[in-house]
């Protein structure tokens, strides 16, 4: 979502087991505790209903929770399968791959994993830490609904040992995410209609617009001065991360310290004095010099910046999933504020195109489980119409459960019940005690990964699991922000549409693309590279003059030079080109 950061670290094979034992070498020892015994003595259909009550461990790379899954997901997967789910997540547990590397150690990860493609992927297997679900694998219905994903995370396996993540039936040139893209240029609507509506070339022309915005609205009601801009430096990665998302207004991505075009036209070094993010850091400079910049910005973390936003103090976002959901409020949109996409005349904004093959995280099922016919089971479920529905809920847009949150009305169209509107769009719900009680939100699947793509179609109903895409929820929420909005670009019921419609969109082959991991004196170059791109940029964007940006640019270029920049340079734009190549052969198989 960020666009940040390197790929996830992935420790080398002998950092996974300390003192330096292979997890090949591990492997053997466990080979003698396999499941797959019990495998072939229960890979007959799955049972109807479980009636004994397990708890089982699911370690969850991606999880923000740990410990019992509470609220109405717990109540549902208890409900259907007799199981109370227990989530260990290493992102809670702190000390980086600490956990997971002590799990693997003692040969058990848990009954069900959610893990990375790859190499850790690779080494599971390897290592015997995973169940072949091959003896399951024609009862999975939901999941094999998704064949060539599946087949192709398992090459060069003996078996089936992961089902992928995020997984679609949509075309892979088709944008995967929904009613807005993951980037774009997003506005104070009310503020730019009360300027006059400026028409916007570029991003140099958002200056004088954002500077007429700021005298328009000085401060917000509590007296507190507004800011055009305001930045943050907690996602930084290999450089600074607010100046890379306008590149990505213009149809670029990263791949390590490349620009790479959506399309594969183009590829830039991150610090091109010609190219696109050096053009975000001049930008960002001219309207500091204007004083557009709020001062917190070098000290400041993203939280601190989205309570600003939901107070008022900011007029810009480099997301619609910032801004809107900070400030655009029932009661604010109803009184025709709020953020909404700014009609830039040469934005081209990049896309993820939906993944035939998925995302870069799979579930699998540990081969020291219980009962990995029912983890199976499980997992199928969070592929089946229901299960998306449910896991998927406020992550990917997904409804919730059908009954509770959503209905099909008399037209056979998907529509949210009343609690769903409380429960989704409003101040919360507390639910009853059929569904587990307690409030929605405390409810919702701690898993945090998606199945199945939200823009997906549900095969039962016909329409999208995202329920912001339903016609009946776009014509129960319209207000006098969205319907000036749409007035102003062409009568557009959603962002996704005005870009489709006016060709302002720059959509990546979804091709689920791995970058290998760095060699370690890549790895030791780019740590010090990127050390010197980040602190740099952020004294480029807050310089004094024209003159000391000019200077800082070329003392950042030869310092990155003099620390082996071309090295890694190298390194990422072959992987660049190999992404590009994935996704023309993808585009070319399934577009």
């Amino acid at each position: 979502m960020t666009g940040s950061t390197l790929p996830p670290h992935r420790p080398s094979r002998r950092s996974l087991i300390g003192g330096g034992l292979s997890l090949t070498l591990l492997g053997l020892g466990l080979s003698g505790c396999s499941t797959d015994g019990d495998a072939a003595a229960d890979s007959g259909p799955f049972p109807e209903s479980w009636d004994e009550a397990l708890t089982i461990d699911v370690f969850d790379g991606l999880a923000n929770q740990m410990g019992e899954q509470p609220g109405w997901f717990g109540h549902l997967v208890e409900k259907d399968f007799a199981l109370t789910l227990n989530v260990i997540a290493p992102n809670v547990a702190g000390g980086g791959d600490t956990l997971y590397n002590t799990r693997v150690a003692a040969g058990d990860l848990g009954d069900v994993v959610v893990t990375d493609v790859g190499q850790k992927l690779d080494e599971l297997v390897e290592g015997g830490l995973l169940t072949d679900l091959t003896p399951y694998y024609e009862h999975m219905t939901s999941a094999a609904r998704f064949d060539t994903a599946i087949q192709k995370v398992n090459e060069g396996k003996d078996g089936i040992y992961a089902i992928p993540t995020q997984v679609s039936s949509l075309k892979p040139t088709e944008p995967s995410e929904g009613i807005d893209p993951t980037f774009g240029p997003f506005l104070r609507w009310d503020v730019y209609k009360e300027i006059g509506y400026p028409e916007i070339g570029t991003l140099e022309d958002l200056t004088p617009v954002l500077e007429e915005m700021q005298k328009a609205q000085p401060t917000t009601e509590n007296g507190k001065k507004v800011y055009a801009l305001s930045l943050f430096k907690d996602w930084d990665g290999n450089f600074m991360n607010n100046a890379k998302q306008p590149c990505c207004y213009y149809g670029y991505d990263e791949v390590g310290f490349v620009l790479a075009a959506a399309d594969g036209s183009d590829f830039q070094s991150i610090i091109d004095p010609d190219g696109l993010y050096v053009r975000t850091l001049r930008w960002f400079f001219d309207l500091n010099q204007k004083g557009l910049v709020d001062p917190d910005s070098t000290t400041q973390n993203y939280d601190t910046l989205y309570s600003k936003m939901q107070s008022g103090n900011v007029l810009f976002s480099f997301w619609p999933w910032q801004g809107q959901a900070a400030f655009n409020t029932e009661a604010h949109v109803a009184e025709g504020k709020g953020f909404m996409l700014a009609p830039l005349a040469d934005q081209r904004i990049f896309s993820y195109g939906a993944s035939i093959y998925g995302a870069q995280q799979v579930f699998a099922v540990g081969s020291q489980g219980d009962d990995p016919q029912r983890s199976a089971a499980f997992i199928d479920w969070l592929y089946s119409p229901a299960g998306v529905y449910a896991n998927s809920s406020q992550t990917m847009g997904a409804a919730g459960p059908q009954g509770l949150t959503w209905e099909l009305n008399g037209d056979k169209k998907p529509e949210l019940t009343e609690l769903g509107r409380k429960a989704l769009l409003g101040d919360g719900a507390d639910l009853p005690a059929e569904w587990g009680g307690g409030a929605y939100a405390d409810g919702v699947s701690w898993l945090n990964t998606t199945t199945v793509l939200g823009s997906d179609e549900d095969p039962d109903t016909g329409y999208p699991y995202n329920y912001k895409m339903w016609e009946t929820y776009q014509e129960s929420v319209a207000n006098p922000l969205t319907e000036d909005w749409a007035g102003r670009m062409g009568g557009a019921a959603t962002t996704m549409e005005y870009l489709v419609a006016n060709d302002q969109l720059a959509v990546a082959p979804g091709a689920s693309y791995v970058a290998p991991q760095d060699s370690s004196e890549i790895e030791t170059i780019r740590n010090q590279v990127k050390a010197a791109i980040v602190q740099s940029s952020w004294k480029m964007a807050f310089a004094g003059s024209e003159k000391d940006f000019d200077a800082l640019l070329e003392d950042l270029t030869s310092t990155a030079e003099g620390l082996g920049y071309q090295k890694v340079l190298d390194v990422d734009m072959a992987n660049a080109k190999e992404q590009d190549a994935a996704r023309k052969n993808v585009a070319e198989q399934f577009g």
